[in-house]
């Protein structure tokens, strides 16, 4: 009842944020309906800055090259020679980083002298001078990004973590069973042959060791002697009642559950990559942590499902694991440090990318990465991403939403 009174409150509060949250991507200086308002274009698909009769027309090109902006100009109607026209542009992206671009003539138009990269969400900072006047224009272009409150961040249970370097480890996935452990089993005997006079323990006694099990009869010397437990442990058989022989039989079998066993099945594609003393993790219900122990031996012989069997110590001290448990496993095979790498959970698809959400100060915004290898929890990022960065790694499917409510979108 806990859980589910947890759930509907998170939930009522995402409805809450999703649907009063300001989005920050509007114009500035324009109001709500402004901002809906698809910018007007020009002939090149680039947005118009119209500053009385001298016009420019930005476009982020990207067709065959990196984006770049490309600038066409006019004045009172007719296209000026780019040669003319003094141009800079500067780009204030989240955090105050500025890229300050500067153009050069080709064809027709101005060309921008460096990549315009992803995220395209940025303050545009315009300064043109045409025969001695000056225009400034700017404007907003925010996409993928969003503001939320400290106290509704902690509400909704948003995590962070910084980006960085990571060992991956790299895993397969077995299914198992916890088994008794061989070296934990004693079966008891008669040292002599005899008559059982009294039997002091019960199935499924615990008995510790050096304490009485049996007194027998001895039919050679018609004495009585106690035999004792050898270990500490469980009486898991008794085959022992008073008047009968001992008949060189196995009177009790002791097991000793502080240490399990367990006994995974591993196909043939992947025995190459399992090696004796590699650490595995095992996944077992009613354990709260994956236990991790270590490869003690792998069998030689295919099993009639053509697995391989691989065997692990299990310690089990509090004696909260039963043999005869399935489970499932990690093992594993491989290692990579990484100078890079973000939790999975972080990640979600926006437009065509896979990215992470960046979060400075009260405000997230998208990150779009290239990625790598995958272990375990972690990802290695090979770019769009720079060390050091703080980012929503759980939760992170309620910024996504938040965003996607507001539309933002940049220009091409």
């Amino acid at each position: 009842m806990k859980t589910l009174l947890h759930a509907i409150g998170l939930a009522l509060i995402i409805i809450t944020l999703l649907t009063n949250s300001t989005p920050t991507h509007s114009f500035e200086g324009a109001n709500d309906e402004q901002a809906e308002k698809e910018p007007e274009k020009g002939p090149h698909r680039g947005r118009l800055l119209k500053d009385g009769d001298f016009v420019l027309e930005l476009s982020i090109f990207e067709t065959g090259v990196p984006p770049e902006f490309r600038v066409w100009i006019s004045n009172k109607g007719q296209m000026l020679n780019p040669s003319e026209v003094d141009l800079k542009i500067t780009l204030t992206r989240l955090g105050d980083i500025k890229d300050n671009i500067k153009f050069t003539v080709q064809d027709d138009f101005l060309r921008g002298d460096m990549e315009i990269y992803e995220p395209h969400s940025f303050i545009v900072t315009i300064d043109a001078s045409y025969q001695g006047r000056k225009h400034h224009w700017q404007y907003n272009n925010f996409e993928g990004r969003t503001a939320i409150e400290p106290a509704v961040a902690e509400a909704l249970e948003i995590g962070t973590s910084v980006a960085g370097a990571e060992l991956l480890k790299e895993t397969i996935s077995a299914f198992g069973k916890l088994i008794t452990h061989p070296e934990q089993i004693r079966n008891v005997t008669a040292r002599f042959e005899g008559t059982i006079k009294k039997v002091n323990v019960s199935l499924g006694q615990a008995v510790k060791k050096g304490e009485p099990l049996i007194t027998i009869e001895s039919n050679e010397s018609l004495k009585p002697y106690t035999v004792t437990a050898p270990i500490d442990g469980i009486i898991s058989k008794r085959n022992a009642n008073p008047g009968e022989q001992t008949n060189d039989r196995v009177l009790f079998t002791l097991v000793n559950n502080t240490l399990l066993s367990s006994e995974l099945a591993v196909f043939p594609s992947d025995r190459q990559r399992v090696k004796l003393g590699a650490t595995v993790w095992l996944s077992i219900k009613g354990a709260e942590d994956a236990i991790p122990v270590v490869i003690k031996q792998i069998d030689t012989t295919v099993q009639p499902n053509q697995s391989i069997i691989v065997r692990t110590d299990v310690p089990n001290e509090s004696g909260n694991l039963v043999a005869g448990t399935f489970f499932s496993a990690e093992i594993a095979v491989a290692e990579h440090q990484v100078p890079l790498a973000v939790k999975r959970s972080g990640l979600q698809a926006f437009r065509d990318f896979t990215v992470v959400f960046a979060k400075i100060g009260n405000e997230y915004e998208v990150r779009m990465l290239e990625l790598g290898r995958e272990a375990g929890e972690w990802v290695e990022v090979l770019g769009g991403l720079k060390p050091g960065t703080e980012y929503v790694s759980e939760n992170s499917y309620i910024i996504k939403a938040d965003i996607e409510k507001s539309g933002a979108s940049h220009d091409h």
